[in-house]
Formats: structure tokens, C-alpha cells, sequence
């Protein structure tokens, strides 16, 4: 009898941090405006980026662009606190490994349309109109 209360509560457990979890994942805004107002000249506008199109029907993983680098490994996982890009990518200037601010977006960005686009799928191209508005 005990055994069975021990699996039953153990069980309870694994589901709680499961929806826990899930819940943590599904809060997040659904769009996201990317603006060039902390540039000094802001050329091509601002993106408009689908959050949840990337992370649901394109199959984005979270870490695939929120990061937090430990000794040159990628130690963010789905839950932690998600800091603005700007905390650590300075607007005016790249620092190491760390790139400016508008480099950052665009590596990861372009990076992540062109892998698609080598995996056959579909994926804006490198027009900057494509993803500026």
C-alpha cells in the first residue's frame, strides 16, 4: 500500500513540473517589434518578428537565439530569465566575441534562414525589405 502512494505521489510530482513547465514555455509575446531606436541612424525601419510562428510552426528552439555564454557554452535553458539583447550587445560597438547590437540580430537571424534554406525549407532571403518594413 505504501508503494503504491509513493508512486501515485511521485507521479503528481512529474506532472506538476511538466505543466510547470509548459506553462513557462507558452508565456511569451506572440510578436515582437525589433526597432532601431537605440541606434544612431536607424537606415531600414524596423522587423517585425513572429514569435510564436518561430517558436510553434517554424520549430525554433528557445536557445536557438536566447543565450547566456558560459566559458564559450550556451548555459540558457527554456524557463530562465529572458534579458533584453541590448544587456549585453552594446548599440555602438563589439566587444570580443560579443557583437554589436545590430550584428547580433543579424547573424542570428540570417544564420538560422540560411541553414533553413540548405535544409530545403522555405525562408526569407537576404532582401532586407523581406523582414524590414
Amino acid at each position: 500500500m505504501r508503494k503504491g502512494w509513493i508512486l501515485v505521489s511521485m507521479i503528481i510530482c512529474a506532472g506538476l513540473l511538466l505543466a510547470s513547465g509548459i506553462l513557462t514555455a507558452a508565456d511569451f509575446p506572440s510578436d515582437i517589434v525589433i526597432d532601431g531606436k537605440t541606434y544612431k541612424k536607424d537606415i531600414k525601419g524596423p522587423v517585425n518578428f513572429a514569435h510564436a510562428k518561430h517558436a510553434g510552426e517554424y520549430e525554433a528552439q528557445c536557445e536557438d537565439c536566447h543565450h547566456n555564454y558560459v566559458d564559450g557554452k550556451n548555459t540558457w535553458q527554456t524557463g530562465d530569465d529572458v534579458q533584453k539583447c541590448s544587456t549585453c550587445h552594446d548599440v555602438e560597438k563589439s566587444e570580443g566575441n560579443v557583437k554589436k547590437l545590430m550584428m547580433a540580430f543579424h547573424n542570428n537571424c540570417q544564420g538560422c534562414h540560411e541553414g533553413k534554406i540548405k535544409e530545403g525549407k522555405k525562408a526569407p532571403d537576404k532582401k532586407c525589405e523581406t523582414c524590414h518594413k
